[in-house]
């Protein structure tokens, strides 16, 4: 059995097979789920203490949550696991040779090893543009963006100059994707129903939402019917969506959209692709340009028999599936619980099952009573747009959050927020800067 290397870890030898894994996100979490009943230790080594429920950042983003409703901490979720042990700490480096890890705490061993890490935003090589966008993937993310948010609005009441005002109040979100979608819907109705009452010296009506996509249509992994009555619900709420539209720089608070079509504001959101996220130490040869890794139909990692990777880092690579599952939560999961149950196998010298993702379908919502909804639960396709579809996307995402408390603060909020009109969560937390406009 692996015996432990460095101290600092503090991670005892229970004398069972140790199983590492990377990551506390979907797939890490499910995996680690389905090992209840192995006769293992896993160990579990992430950045943060919690997980994070990512579908729902854009409401942390935009006042309508705060944020301990979408995050659990990973010791609370698995407390009565006596074979489970979490360290927070950061992976630097894979050492196959040596079936071990570096981290920032320490070095480990492992029997067998999953790497769960996600995904990262992706800005396509524009690293100025990772300067000064701001992301939607981290807790962090969500409250740095609110906080812009909510000073910017502080800031453009101070200002007399007209056209830092609008700078102020106009977003620019890049994507046309669920996260895009869904966070122009979010804005929009704080211009409608929220902002009016809390800023009203301003004139709300020059609050101008933009959405840019790259292609020609919204959802491209939805239906068509989808992405036509998305478009027609941000259009509603008064959006403006720029389709087959690149984000060519953004200098001086201008996002330059090509062919001399610029536009002026300082809240440049970035919500259009992610990458995979690697741990160094993984041969080369199995890492993708995309950077997810190439796994077999088992999660193996190519070239390796006891490391393996699940979710948005994994690639599995069919020729159904040229680019691998989508990088969404289910696949995560699916891939998650069926590597458990491989393990197990492997530990009792039985034959592997292939992974098959079932595809139960993909949904996003535009605001209230404003969702799209495919299903895929019966042979036939089943799609549905507004109010319906809206009330289960509410409740998908309720019965999908970790741990009951959250649960009940969620759709507490929520019910709050559809009979007042209102987001409680207007909060602008650390350090203020000054406000005065031309330090802006």
């Amino acid at each position: 059995m692996s015996k432990l290397i460095s101290t600092r870890t503090r991670v005892a030898d229970l004398g069972k097979p140790r199983i590492v894994v990377i990551g506390g996100g979907f797939g890490g979490l499910e995996f680690i789920k389905a090992t209840k009943g192995i006769n293992a230790q896993v160990v579990l080594f992430d950045k943060y203490n919690h997980h994070t429920f990512q579908p729902l950042l854009y409401q942390v983003a935009t006042s309508g949550l705060e944020t301990g409703s979408i995050i659990f901490p990973f010791r609370k979720k698995f407390s009565d696991r006596k074979d489970f042990y979490f360290r927070m700490g950061e992976v630097q480096k894979i050492v196959p040779e040596e079936n071990s890890i570096e981290t920032n705490i320490g070095t480990i061993k492992y029997d067998y090893l999953v790497i769960a890490t996600g995904a990262s935003t992706n800005y396509y090589g524009n690293d100025k543009i990772a300067d000064k966008a701001y992301p939607l993937k981290t807790i962090e993310d969500a409250i740095a963006l609110r906080n812009r948010i909510i000073k910017d609005f502080e800031y453009a009441l101070l200002t007399e100059d007209n056209e830092l005002m609008n700078t102020l109040i106009d977003f620019v979100i890049v994507g046309g994707g669920p996260t895009g979608v869904e966070l122009a819907g979010a804005l929009a109705e704080l211009k409608k129903h929220v902002f009016p009452n809390d800023y009203k010296e301003l004139e709300l009506q020059e609050m101008d939402i933009h959405l840019v996509e790259g292609t020609d249509r919204l959802l491209n992994g939805m239906s068509e019917e989808a992405g036509e009555k998305a478009l027609a619900f941000l259009k509603e709420l008064g959006v403006h969506v720029h389709f087959n539209t690149f984000v060519n720089g953004y200098e001086n608070d201008e996002v330059d959209l090509g062919e001399g079509r610029k536009i002026k504001t300082k809240n440049l959101i970035w919500a259009a692709g992610v990458t995979g996220n690697p741990v160094k130490g993984i041969n080369e040869n199995a890492i993708l340009k995309n950077q997810r890794i190439k796994v077999d139909a088992y999660n193996r990692v190519e070239g390796y028999e006891n490391i393996f990777a699940v979710g948005d880092v994994a690639a599995m690579i069919t020729e159904d599936l040229p680019k691998g599952h989508p990088m969404v939560a289910p696949p995560a999961m699916q891939q998650g619980e069926n590597l458990a149950r491989n393990i197990k196998a492997m530990m009792e010298n039985k034959p592997l099952s292939p992974f098959k993702y079932k595809d139960q379908g993909t949904m996003a919502t535009i605001g209230r009573n404003k969702a799209v909804v495919d299903l895929l639960l019966t042979r036939k396709p089943w799609k549905t747009q507004g109010t319906f579809a809206w009330l289960i996307w509410m409740f998908v995402h309720l019965m999908s959050l970790v741990g009951f408390r959250n649960r009940i603060l969620v759709f507490i909020n929520w019910l709050y927020s559809y009979v007042s009109y209102d987001k409680s969560n207007r909060l602008i937390i650390g350090k203020n800067e000054s406000l005065e406009p031309e330090k802006i």
